[in-house]
């Protein structure tokens, strides 16, 4: 990031938002308010010219759930996480079924990812005044 303004397309994450499917809502509870070690989560976020699921921008990690359409959309998909990949994000992918059936499964999942990623430099208010 250049720190230079980058204009969002905030109607369209809204829009994406208000259609949520019932597994991006129920996971949605898990992750709003930090209630995964602190960490905050914002769905339906533009990252470059995509929209991410679900993304903790502190830990650079995106959750994205995958529904019956994934199947037919596997080549831009690849093309857009090697996109987001490239240029520094973690992907964690899961199915509509799996946080329908296992959310708990799906959310220590996620809370064992974000332990093991690097962490940004560290907070002052976090780390103490050093």
């Amino acid at each position: 990031m250049d720190g230079q303004f980058q204009p969002r397309n905030t109607p369209r994450a809204k829009a994406l938002r208000n259609a949520a499917t019932p597994a991006e809502r129920r996971l949605w509870r898990h992750l709003s308010g930090r209630k995964i070690g602190g960490w905050k989560f914002s769905r339906q976020m533009p990252v470059g010219q995509y929209f991410a699921d679900f993304l903790c921008r502190e830990a650079r990690l995106i959750v994205e759930l995958d529904g019956y359409s994934h199947d037919m959309r596997q080549g831009y998909d690849r093309h857009r996480d090697s996109w987001l990949a490239a240029n520094g994000y973690h992907i964690l992918r899961f199915t509509n079924d799996e946080v329908l059936a296992n959310i708990e499964g799906v959310v220590r999942e996620i809370a064992r990812s974000l332990a093991l990623l690097p962490t940004p430099a560290p907070s002052r208010k976090r780390e103490g005044n050093q």
